[in-house]
């Protein structure tokens, strides 16, 4: 029997399993560009705690007490900026990853009109991921390190109906 996984938001006392949890995550993008100074992997306690503190809206999943993913958005304007989407090596592919991303979109609805976030280019299964909830490629660009990134986007605005 598989336990529920719970989407709640998260506190300040969550920090030190986000930064376990998202450290696990980005190891695996790490390896697959050779940089192991990726900003997830470098991001210390104090600064998650201060990302936990506000403004940025952080959720995160839980199955029974533990806690397997987590992700952020920060409002600029009318633009929900995603990321630190992380999931927990042994949870990934069991949909963990969908739920967040879904969670932070309804979190941020009615406050923004798009959320956008950034991904590796060459990481094929997190552009399947925002693919299938949505987002689209509107850019790509150069990290600090030279990595190539593709910069994704979605509206959360439904089209305006024409027989109104």
């Amino acid at each position: 029997m598989t336990e529920r996984v719970a989407i709640v938001p998260a506190s300040v006392a969550d920090a030190g399993e986000i930064l376990t949890v998202q450290r696990a995550a980005y190891l695996v993008e790490a390896r697959r560009y050779g940089d192991l100074f990726l900003p997830p992997l470098t991001e210390t306690l104090d600064e998650v705690r201060a990302a936990l503190a506000g403004p940025a809206t952080v959720l995160a999943a839980r199955v029974g007490g533990r806690l397997v993913g987590s992700v952020r958005a920060e409002l600029d304007g009318g633009t929900a900026h995603v990321g630190r989407l992380s999931v927990a090596p042994d949870q990934q592919g069991r949909g963990v990853g969908g739920r967040l991303l879904a969670a932070i979109e309804a979190a941020c609805a009615g406050r923004a009109d798009r959320c956008a976030l950034f991904t590796g280019a060459e990481s094929a299964e997190n552009l399947r991921l925002y693919h299938r909830h949505g987002y689209r490629i509107v850019a790509h660009r150069a990290d600090p390190h030279g990595i190539r990134l593709a910069v994704l986007e979605k509206s959360l605005v439904s089209p305006a109906r024409s027989d109104a």
